[in-house]
């Protein structure tokens, strides 16, 4: 999806645009960042199945650290070095897959 070079990196304002509409999200290492918590750590593991097959369908793969019960999730754009339209709505689709 951003292998082109129609997407470039999002500005300022538009980072902060788009975290009044992430709920709970933040921005910091260059990257839209939250953590998820979950019930049991086999909850956690099926929503990265969930959310893997979104990111496949979009190419647009998140950073994850895995942890007892709990996800930190991280969406940048490598190849643009920084935050992009598509990291947005990764992060939106991750809250969906909740």
């Amino acid at each position: 999806m951003e292998g082109g070079n129609t997407i470039s990196t999002l500005s300022t304002k538009e980072i902060s645009d788009a975290l009044k509409v992430l709920n709970s999200w933040e921005f910091k290492d260059n990257a839209f960042r939250k953590t998820y918590i979950f019930n049991s750590y086999m909850e956690s593991i099926e929503f990265i199945y969930r959310l893997a097959k979104k990111a496949e369908e979009a190419n647009h793969h998140p950073d994850m650290v895995v942890g007892w019960c709990k996800i930190d999730l991280g969406f940048t754009s490598h190849d643009k070095g920084g935050v992009t339209k598509t990291c947005v709505e990764m992060a939106k689709q991750a809250d969906a897959v909740i």
